[in-house]
């Protein structure tokens, strides 16, 4: 499609969110229902197989649950629910689904390492995820090359794990970008005093450190947007 074209197949229905992945989306209507269509394989779309989706389909998997965040990976989906609960399916290869495995998940399973804590954001990068929860922690998970974790290595992590280099700050939005190619990957925070954190991949520039295009293994605050700049 050269122009936007509005869908057809959700006419009448009012949706309030929406999140493109690789080859994937993903819609949140006002009744808190969930909704996917483009590419199954691996269970991205979270019907139970690995069908593709021409048209937005409901996720039955979360009826009697109310969807208030969505967001569309690479391989892989994550949603956050009314309750602070996290629910990720499709690839789990590299552990962006944060089970404690590398499983592939054909169905909506609660990321039960975050059992008594409220999340609040969700992001789904190609192979890894990020989550803030209500003190304004971040937390990260999935592959760990070139640093897009921010916990200071490359290691893989298969739960997630709060990220120590910003405590003390309270992040308010984030996000984790989704370069196609594995060894591409960097993430994003903003805090509430207006500053601007990145780290991972620095090639091209992404990160926003000038001249400097090294990898980032920890968060670094993006200095052209200092005071007086």
């Amino acid at each position: 499609q050269l122009l936007p074209r509005k869908l057809a197949f959700l006419a009448g229905r009012c949706v309030v969110a929406v999140s493109a992945g690789g080859v994937h989306s993903l819609a949140i209507t006002a009744d808190g229902a969930a909704w996917s269509w483009g590419h199954g394989a691996a269970g991205r779309l979270g019907h139970g197989d690995q069908q593709h989706q021409l048209l937005p389909k409901k996720v039955e998997a979360f009826a009697g649950q109310r969807v208030v965040a969505v967001s569309a990976g690479d391989g892989h989906s994550i949603a956050l629910t009314a309750d602070g609960a996290v629910w990720s399916w499709g690839g789990g290869d590299r552990g962006p689904l944060g089970h404690g495995d590398e499983q592939n998940q054909l169905l909506p399973k609660k990321i039960e390492a975050f059992a008594g804590q409220r999340v609040v954001a969700v992001s789904a990068g190609a192979f890894h995820s990020l989550a803030r929860t209500a003190d304004g922690s971040v937390w990260s998970w999935g592959y760990g090359s070139t640093g897009r974790l921010g916990h200071g290595d490359q290691q893989n992590q298969l739960l997630p794990k709060k990220i120590e280099a910003l405590a003390g700050r309270r992040v308010v939005t984030l996000s984790a970008g989704r370069g196609q190619i594995h060894f591409l990957g960097h993430s994003l925070a903003s805090t509430a005093d207006g500053a601007v954190f990145t780290w991972g991949k620095g090639e091209s520039g992404c990160l926003g450190h000038g001249e400097d295009l090294s990898d980032q293994l920890l968060p670094k605050k993006v200095e052209a947007w200092a005071p007086g700049q």
